[in-house]
């Protein structure tokens, strides 16, 4: 099964983006997967491969529950390649209580989480059987960590040895990270902790660290970060910081980023692309099923940087080298898929077939409420903080996902829609450009 543009769900449910790296030639990225149901249940990995960053292939299953540390799901993590063989680090997790009524979820979350390794010579076989280890049993300090919520290894490569994150909560009830060294990759060692301030969630799930030439990032995604609106409480955010190998601290910025200000994207993972440029790529909730039965998709991928202290989202190259045939109207966008590049002035507007964005002073506006169901724990309208560099939107309409770039990704604003009109609703004074995917097929992308 080949996609083009946005990764979907094969089928069923996906959630959280796994193990993304550049491996023998392909990006392989991995995801939770229910695959009986289009609802969160015990986690499988999924697996899909590209050449390119835009044309993807679904290759199956390559992670199920088949131990007891992993019975009740192989949940998320990240991968790294040494010496031509494929690392995937992820949490398994053993519940003590399920739901004798429903046996993929847990009662009074009780539960343990261990972090297990698996490797693979080719990147696509696994043996679920005899591969896996535990490299990091269930954290029983609870001066270290918590039990139950410590999960979600990245793992990278640092000056002198590999390196381990984990998040996690302490005793108070407030998100920590957790770091880990290893020499050889099989035997980790505790280094230290940081929790972090209060009021930024109860739990860290999610966390990346990578070093960029304009800053080091820390990308997190905090459990009940916005508690108390009524909606969606977890958020993926960002901020500058630096980690010290030595010793395992972190110093974090005082100020930070969401994500992705549609607040509709969550657990971003980061890897290095081919030519070296960090890769972002993140998953999209959504709160029903589309037609076809499946639910769940990523954003498009995103390369990183940081320009004098702010952290910059940016369409990755290959992207907008897939979205270059000129089109004259959306009745001949292919697969439903295209992009608009536009000027918005002071309190213009466009409307995408129900979806509208509005420019109001130096803030980019959106309202979904015509094109989304009635879900109130999902907010419909978002607004930007200030924009500094201009008013110029790079847009990509996919079906189920609008993505907004603010001056080439001074700012990202991502929603998910349903039922969204082949039609655009122009109140502005500037020129619109539409593109669609170009005519080249999948088979001639795989082939260079």
């Amino acid at each position: 099964m080949t996609q083009r543009g946005h990764l979907k769900a094969p089928a069923n449910w996906i959630n959280d983006p796994n193990g993304f790296i550049y491996f023998k030639g392909q990006y392989h990225l991995f995801y939770q997967h229910f695959p009986y149901e289009p609802r969160w249940g015990t986690m499988h990995w999924g697996h899909a491969v590209s050449r390119d960053l835009v044309n993807w292939e679904h290759k199956g299953i390559v992670l199920f529950p088949s131990k007891y540390g992993d019975q009740n799901g192989c949940f998320s993590g990240s991968a790294l390649e040494h010496e031509g063989r494929l690392y995937l680090y992820y949490t398994g997790v053993h519940y003590h209580r399920p739901d004798p009524e429903d046996i993929h979820s847990c009662l009074d979350d009780a539960f343990e989480s261990c972090q297990m390794m698996i490797a693979s010579e080719d990147g696509m076989r696994f043996d679920n059987r005899n591969g896996k280890h535990v490299v990091i049993p269930p954290v029983l300090e609870k001066q270290i960590g918590d039990v139950t919520h410590t999960r979600d290894p990245k793992v990278w490569r640092g000056r002198d040895a590999w390196y381990m994150v984990l998040g996690s909560r302490d005793m108070a009830g407030v998100g920590s990270l957790l770091f880990y060294k290893s020499k050889n990759l099989t035997d980790w060692s505790y280094l230290n902790r940081i929790a972090g301030p209060k009021g930024f969630g109860w739990m860290w799930e999610c966390p990346d660290y990578f070093e960029t030439e304009g800053g080091n990032v820390l990308l997190i995604s905090p459990m009940g970060f916005l508690k108390g609106r009524g909606t969606e409480e977890n958020h993926a955010i960002c901020m500058l910081a630096d980690f010290d190998e030595k010793s395992g601290a972190m110093k974090l910025a005082d100020s930070w980023q969401f994500f992705d200000y549609g607040l509709d994207l969550y657990a971003p993972q980061s890897t290095l692309d081919q030519d070296g440029r960090r890769v972002v790529i993140a998953w999209l909730r959504m709160p029903k099923p589309v037609e076809g039965g499946w639910r769940g998709m990523f954003c498009l991928p995103r390369v990183v940087e940081v320009k004098n202290g702010h952290i910059y989202f940016r369409v990755h190259p290959d992207v907008k080298r897939l979205y270059s045939k000129e089109i004259t109207s959306v009745a001949e966008a292919r697969e439903g898929c295209y992009r608009i590049c536009i000027e918005l002035a002071d309190q213009e507007t466009l409307e995408i077939g129900g979806f509208r964005i509005r420019r109001d002073g130096d803030r980019i506006r959106t309202d979904r409420s015509k094109v989304f169901p009635g879900q109130k724990q999902f907010d419909v309208r978002f607004e930007t903080p200030a924009v500094c560099e201009g008013n110029r939107l790079d847009i990509y309409v996919d079906p189920n996902l609008i993505e907004i770039y603010i001056n080439d990704g001074e700012y990202v604003v991502s929603n998910a829609v349903y039922g969204l009109r082949q039609e655009l609703c122009s109140g502005t004074t500037g020129r619109l450009k539409l593109y669609t995917f170009e005519d080249r097929k999948t088979e001639e992308f795989e082939e260079e």
